[in-house]
């Protein structure tokens, strides 16, 4: 039988995959805050003082938290219609863990980054419980009213740009938790500032929830790798229109430079906090087309890309806590040989390191994988 026709009755490889890649893909992030702090990156970056090996180093990350949040939507779908079972309700479910992970940010998360709690961010895993909570109250709507929902707010989240109120003014709270970002207690006893705006989050979410029929039993691999396909080229169609011409979906204009480089650099500067339309045509688009190019593929980087992606949060906070010690042990090593931090002085180690820690965290990555597989624990599922 051919194995393209075959419609999806398992679990999806090109998913753990893809999750696996942008696994990586942050790791390298991680590793360029901790050992490159002292080099300052704006957002969007300034792309006359930051080097082109930097700038697109940084904007690997990009594809992290827009992929990886798509795929939590699409894995929802995927949970609440499972292929050889009865379809049940996610609503508990993604509630349960939007607050787990709500949690997880608050405790464990926020100490690894600094090793303290001076500071309480609310960044990433943050953004995404909270996506989790509101999925779990609109997925009992009709799918399509999820779609034009998040669709709603992917592509009308810019328009808001405008709108924004000063600490001491009523909306303040709400819309820096939204869409501005900012302090929302910032005193002597409590400080904790809200990173990740999580409305245009919570768009996505909702548009990998619309997705997921698209892996659903009675879709061929062939037709679901047309439909990425074709999903991919339009997001990034839209993106090249709306961006050539500056017509909308970013603040910041693209504007041609004295190099090619450059200008590439300005057409694909996009804002992250919160991200922009164009930010989000350009992953989401990217990462349909790795969907569909790692449907059929099945090789022994594969197979490791989708070991880390089988247990993304273990390797997410483990991967936070060596560096965390890593860092320290160094400091104590060699001092803070960057003004107040320790860091590296080129960005070929940043990429060095990545690489190392990347084949070194493989193994336990692969082991609590083969544990969560094989443990009845429902907590432990939800690493």
């Amino acid at each position: 039988m051919n194995k393209t026709n075959t419609p999806a009755v398992s679990r999806i490889a090109s998913i753990d995959i893809l999750r696996g890649l942008v696994m990586l893909l942050m790791l390298l992030d991680h590793v360029r805050e901790r050992f490159f702090y002292h080099v300052k990156i704006l957002d969007p970056l300034d792309i006359d003082d930051t080097h082109p090996t930097l700038f697109f180093t940084r904007i690997t990350a990009h594809l992290c938290a827009p992929i990886f949040v798509f795929l939590t939507g699409l894995s929802a779908w995927l949970y609440a219609n499972p292929a050889q079972k009865p379809s049940r309700s996610a609503s508990a479910f993604l509630f349960k863990r939007g607050l787990f992970l709500v949690l997880l940010e608050i405790t464990i998360i926020n100490f690894s980054w600094f090793g303290d709690y001076q500071v309480l961010y609310l960044q990433v895993i943050w953004a995404i419980g909270i996506s989790m909570i509101c999925l779990a109250a609109l997925c009992k709507l009709d799918r399509k009213w999820i779609g034009t929902l998040g669709a709603l707010i992917v592509f009308g989240h810019n328009l808001l740009v405008p709108i924004s109120f000063s600490p001491d003014e009523t909306g303040y709270t709400i819309w820096a938790i939204l869409h501005d970002r900012g302090f929302l207690i910032n005193n002597e006893i409590l400080t904790i500032k809200a990173s990740y705006p999580v409305l245009p989050w919570i768009g996505v979410i909702l548009l990998g929830y619309f997705a997921g029929p698209l892996f659903g039993k009675t879709i061929t691999s062939n037709t679901r790798k047309i439909s990425l396909v074709y999903i991919g080229l339009s997001c990034l169609f839209m993106l090249f229109v709306f961006r050539y011409f500056n017509m909308y979906g970013e603040t910041l204009p693209f504007e041609f430079q004295e190099t090619f480089v450059k200008t590439l650099m300005s057409f694909i500067n996009y804002t992250k906090y919160p991200p922009s339309l164009d930010f989000l045509l350009l992953t989401i688009g990217i990462g349909c087309l790795l969907l569909a190019w790692f449907e059929n593929m099945n090789n022994k980087f594969t197979t490791a890309l989708k070991t880390y992606g089988s247990a993304p949060m273990f390797f997410y906070i483990f991967h936070l806590y060596v560096l965390l010690t890593l860092y320290k042990i160094l400091t104590a090593i060699y001092g803070t040989q960057q003004g107040e931090y320790f860091g590296f002085n080129h960005i070929w180690q940043i990429w060095a390191l990545t690489i190392t820690l990347s084949i070194a965290l493989y193994f336990p990555t692969k082991y609590f994988s083969n544990y969560k597989r094989q443990s009845s624990n429902k907590w432990i599922k939800y690493f």
